[in-house]
């Protein structure tokens, strides 16, 4: 028999909010996501170079290592540099949203504004790109 499987997308959650972090993970699973979970910048940068994610969403305001600096990791290492990055964050002023699409994010979503299921059709969009 052939094998069936399909592969699941590796989607990166870097979330300090345990709250929202489980929120998130379960809707992303429910949608067939494979999602590995880093509750502090530090561990988020660390996973994305051992697990390989195909998208990642990063929360800007992280203990241990703040997201921009995180992004700015990802974007100089070679081997993480072509992966999208969405920010989730509280952060909305125009300066903040402005340095994370420098720094080299794909998106800049505002927390308050998005349900998880709008976060999912938007990843799905640019991973589409």
């Amino acid at each position: 028999m052939a094998d069936t499987k399909v592969k699941k997308i590796k989607i990166l959650l870097v979330e300090d909010d345990e709250f929202l972090a489980g929120m998130y993970v379960t809707k992303l699973n429910l949608e067939g996501f494979d999602v590995q979970l880093a509750s502090d910048g530090e561990k988020g940068l660390r996973l994305a170079k051992e697990h390989n994610p195909d998208i990642i969403l990063l929360d800007v305001v992280l203990p241990k290592m703040s997201g921009f600096d995180v992004l700015k990791s990802l974007k100089e290492d070679s081997s993480t540099k072509d992966v999208p990055v969405i920010l989730l964050t509280n952060l909305g002023q125009r300066d903040d949203v402005q340095k994370g699409l420098d720094l080299g994010a794909s998106d800049y979503l505002i927390k308050a504004h998005f349900m998880p299921s709008e976060v999912v059709t938007k990843m799905k969009g640019i991973m589409r790109k």
